[in-house]
């Protein structure tokens, strides 16, 4: 799916509103300082959840938390997803139903730990999409790897080195990585595999000389 004005419409219509609030959505991820977290995540995103929206209880919330899950995205503050679902709740007022809006605001603060209830499909679909680039080639891994620490390139190798290793070892200790039957059979081997490499290129790169 693309981030174009369309897609948008299905989901809050064509309004001099809606048309603001998808303007303003484009250029929040346009940011210059966004190499991972830009536009070209936010289709990517969107694509899966259409590809698995058909697991979804409400397959329209999902897609509009895909559009908002990471609309603020700050690498020097901790509560992205928290203000992120907030600005869901302001953009979508008056655009879709109050449930709507609470649900979409809901699965956004889901994407801060990435993982959803067993019965929470629609948590499911949007947290898997998030995550399937962890499930990516290992040469695609290591791009995305590498554009995450551009975005973060405010932190010392140390600095960097500790908060991405901590990331790397909850997403492992995880129960799934993946919720969804079919992405779970087909992403979780590879992306363990690539998560565990990184993490271990991280702790070869801060192990003390001769260690």
């Amino acid at each position: 799916m693309s981030v174009a004005f369309e897609d948008w419409a299905q989901l809050a219509g064509d309004s001099p509103t809606s048309r603001t609030e998808w303007a303003a959505l484009v250029a929040a991820w346009s940011e210059p300082h966004r190499r991972y977290h830009d536009l070209a995540h936010l289709a990517a995103v969107l694509g899966i959840v259409g590809r698995l929206a058909v697991h979804a209880a409400d397959p329209a919330a999902v897609r509009l938390a895909g559009w908002y899950h990471d609309a603020v995205y700050d690498p020097r503050r901790g509560d992205n997803e928290e203000v992120s679902a907030e600005r869901a709740r302001i953009g979508l007022r008056g655009l879709v139903d109050d449930a709507t809006v609470e649900e979409v605001a809901r699965l956004v603060l889901l994407t801060a730990g990435h993982d959803p209830a067993p019965v929470d499909t629609n948590g499911a679909v949007l947290c898997d999409a998030d995550l399937a680039v962890l499930a990516g080639p290992p040469e695609s891994y290591a791009a995305y790897a590498s554009a995450v620490r551009e975005e973060y390139r405010h932190l010392t190798d140390e600095e960097f080195t500790a908060g991405r290793a901590a990331v790397l070892e909850h997403l492992l200790a995880l129960p799934a990585l993946y919720r969804l039957p079919e992405t779970a059979a087909q992403w979780t081997d590879r992306a363990r595999a690539n998560l565990a490499a990184e993490l271990s290129l991280l702790r070869a790169r801060s192990a003390p000389p001769g260690s």
